[in-house]
């Protein structure tokens, strides 16, 4: 029994292989008389008119298709705005770690979810606050980390973190990631901190470069509130929202992570687990 009746598809900018399988998709789909919904991206790979906003994209739909890899899953992830339909991501790029399905894999795997069949594997949002002479400047909702770091060549930043209301550490460092255990594999894993399950119920605080070469990265509860403030000058640090987006801050502003009550749901290839994708895609040892 078919279950999805309506679908969106968001792409990637640019992708030479998405002038092919976006015109042959929306026929395939046209064909099974599912209705469609795209972004302004993959309007230009069948000479759409116009697409949607890349956020009215999720509105009424009961998948989200993506074409592209982890970058372009990051930006829908923060699109999606925490709305529960499953999210089937298709690699058009290089790594992948969360967008699992393969081409090769598209039209057979979509029948599965056409069918209800499909895995979903959830993963935590985190909500990140911005504070400035006691007002709420800004509210941003990351799928991989919140970075504060910095913005000169040479200089190295000043960050008091906070866990709760207990000081952690007066950092000077070229910055700190707090990232979500979908985060883990990506920006702090570089910086040297832990690999964490998809579903383990952590944050992780992982400084970049630190100056005390003792300082390492820390695992803290979900249910905790890191507070990071900046001081710094004005113009030498600045926040990033999973790599994306984000804005300069200034001395005695306020960074707040807590975990969101939003999720995303992936859709996740049947033979496919955490494991295998860090042994294919880190080059781990196999049998």
């Amino acid at each position: 029994m078919q279950t999805v009746k309506t679908v969106g598809i968001i792409s990637k900018p640019g992708a030479d292989r998405a002038k092919e399988i976006v015109p042959a998709l929306l026929a395939w789909l046209g064909e099974r008389g599912i209705k469609v919904r795209f972004d302004q991206e993959t309007a230009e790979y069948v000479n759409a008119v116009a697409g949607l906003p890349r956020v009215e994209v999720p509105v009424g739909v009961d998948m989200v298709i993506l074409l592209g890899g982890d970058g372009t899953l990051l930006s829908a992830a923060r699109a999606m705005g925490g709305r529960q339909c499953p999210l089937f991501a298709v690699n058009l790029g290089g790594l992948g770690f969360l967008t699992a399905i393969t081409v090769d894999e598209l039209y057979p795997e979509l029948e599965r979810a056409l069918r209800g069949e499909h895995r979903i594997g959830k993963r935590r949002l985190l909500q990140c606050e911005v504070h400035r002479d006691g007002e709420l400047r800004a509210e941003y909702l990351a799928l991989n980390d919140v970075v504060v770091g910095k913005v000169d060549i040479a200089r190295m930043i000043d960050v008091d973190a906070f866990v709760d209301d207990q000081l952690v550490c007066v950092y000077k460092a070229d910055g700190l990631i707090v990232s979500t255990p979908t985060g883990s594999t990506a920006y702090s894993l570089s910086a040297g901190g832990p690999i964490i399950f998809p579903t383990v119920e952590a944050l992780v605080m992982t400084p970049i470069c630190p100056h005390t070469l003792t300082n390492r990265p820390v695992v803290i509860p979900l249910d905790r509130t890191i507070t990071l403030k900046i001081q710094s000058d004005d113009t030498a640090a600045f926040l990033t929202i999973d790599g994306q987006v984000g804005e300069p801050l200034k001395h005695s502003d306020t960074v707040v992570c807590r975990n969101s009550d939003k999720t995303v749901l992936l859709v996740r290839p049947p033979r496919q687990r955490f494991f295998d994708v860090l042994r294919q895609k880190l080059k781990w040892g196999e049998r």
